[in-house]
């Protein structure tokens, strides 16, 4: 048998675990239904001496973690922002670890290299972002985060005199990081990896926008290089800032602005939704999803700098053993250097949605929300505690503790899932809407099931 046999063989064998474990997620109970403890038992916890026959291993790996999974593909799953996965997207996954190709360097692999630049391309024009943008495939909105603050940490204090990239940060003018105060913790983690330290908080309004009067007065109590971050989509309401607006105050105090945009960045290709996107280009950078809105597998951030130069300069390297590329590489954009070629799955949803498709794809998840919101608010002692634009909506019952009751009913009948936060002073039941395949239907199916877990939690 040829080494190609052995992959056929292992690779129809996945293909089938694959396919059984897709058909059976529309249906199955969303919440997992083994511990991590279980699933390494099943697994087995020793190391085996000799070498085992891959297929008993493989059909060991899925039976062992296939009870242990969260269905979160389930189009009633609103649990946390986490989309889908188009089959386009997953297909193009394989292919990505099929080829096995560095996706760091365009000499290495030239061909997904190629792809990557057109998706990103293609992705400023559908954002409407400065076209001469470096693009950065990443892991998620932390390293999309990281990538910008990055560029604007460089920026910001080479504009004082002083390179970071040689001197460091010790003896460095401080960076003053400013944010609103409902700012996601993505940006907090970030700004910690680059030692900006905590952010100024300013004051953000009851749906969690920041108050660009009180970014103008934080701005102005105090000197030097300073980093502004803002909003597209709260993680509760889904409000937007009003970037355009705080743009301008924060240039006009010679600040960077990043816009953490995770899964909100997305609304600019909807022309219905593009209102809430208004003055977003004229920012200096932005971070994204496409595991979220996108309906691409994970792991797929997207940074996104409008100074190259500035994003080369924080995270670029040359080196003897690297051939130099005539326009930058992949990896001088982001904090690897080797990954895997992500941005291919992005390309083919792009190549196969279209503009018109994108467009459709999240305004279909605006309006499931805005549906959503609707059929719970009909429900007796169920009330909407935000104002639903885009593809957030938050909840609340009589108390916190009927709060609680009413969501671990919800989770334990297991036919929709969503998971409690604390916001404004209260708990509530997160719905998150980001899965492609969430249409009325599912809607409705979920109004029901709520339906049912406050009638089952009546007593708490």
């Amino acid at each position: 048998m040829s080494p190609v046999d052995d992959y056929r063989d292992l690779l129809d064998a996945a293909r089938h675990r694959a396919v059984e474990w897709l058909d059976q997620v529309p249906e199955r109970p969303i919440p997992p239904a083994a511990d991590v403890g279980e699933v390494k038992d099943a697994l087995g916890r020793t190391l085996p001496e000799s070498t085992q026959d891959p297929r008993a291993v493989l059909d060991r790996l899925a039976d062992a973690v296939e009870p242990g999974l969260l269905a979160s593909q389930s189009p009633r799953f609103y649990g946390w922002v986490i989309g889908g996965t188009y089959p386009v997207a997953l297909a193009a996954d394989w292919l990505v670890s099929t080829w096995d190709q560095n996706g760091g360097m365009r000499h290495s692999s030239p061909s997904t290299t190629a792809v990557e630049d057109l998706a990103g391309e293609w992705l400023l024009d559908l954002l409407g972002l400065p076209a001469a943008s470096a693009v950065g495939f990443v892991t998620g909105a932390t390293t999309a985060n990281l990538v910008g603050l990055a560029a604007g940490r460089e920026h910001v204090l080479r504009k004082t005199g002083w390179d970071v990239s040689t001197e460091g940060l010790t003896g460095a003018p401080r960076v003053r990081l400013i944010a609103g105060a409902e700012r996601h913790g993505s940006v907090d983690l970030a700004a910690r990896y680059l030692g900006l330290g905590a952010a100024r908080l300013v004051p953000s309004d009851d749906q969690g926008r920041i108050a660009v009067d009180a970014l103008a007065d934080a701005l102005a109590d105090g000197d030097g290089p300073a980093i502004v971050c803002l909003q597209a989509g709260n993680v509760h309401s889904g409000a937007f800032d009003d970037v355009g607006a705080a743009v301008a105050v924060a240039h006009e105090a010679g600040a960077w602005v990043h816009v953490d945009g995770a899964f909100g960045l997305w609304a600019a290709a909807s022309p219905r939704l593009a209102h809430l996107t208004h003055g977003y280009e004229t920012a200096d950078s932005w971070a994204t999803d496409a595991h979220k809105t996108l309906n691409v597998p994970y792991d797929s951030g997207i940074a996104i700098v409008a100074d190259r130069e500035a994003a080369r300069t924080a995270l670029g390297i040359r080196a003897s053993y690297l051939v130099a590329a005539e326009t930058s590489d992949p990896h001088e954009t982001v904090p690897e250097m080797s990954r895997r070629s992500r941005g291919v799955p992005v390309w083919a949803t792009l190549a196969w949605l279209g503009r018109q498709g994108v467009a459709a794809l999240v305004e279909r998840l605006a309006d499931g929300a805005t549906a959503l919101a609707e059929g719970l608010a009909r429900i007796d002692g169920v009330e909407v505690v935000n104002d639903v634009v885009y593809t957030q909506v938050c909840v609340a019952l009589a108390d916190d503790a009927r709060t609680q009751a009413v969501a671990a009913a919800l989770r334990e009948e297991g036919v929709a899932y969503a998971y409690t936060s604390h916001w404004r002073d209260r708990d509530v039941i997160r719905f998150s809407v980001s899965n492609w395949a969430t249409d009325d239907s599912e809607v409705t199916a979920t109004v029901e099931a709520v339906r049912r877990a406050v009638a089952s939690a009546g007593g708490s």
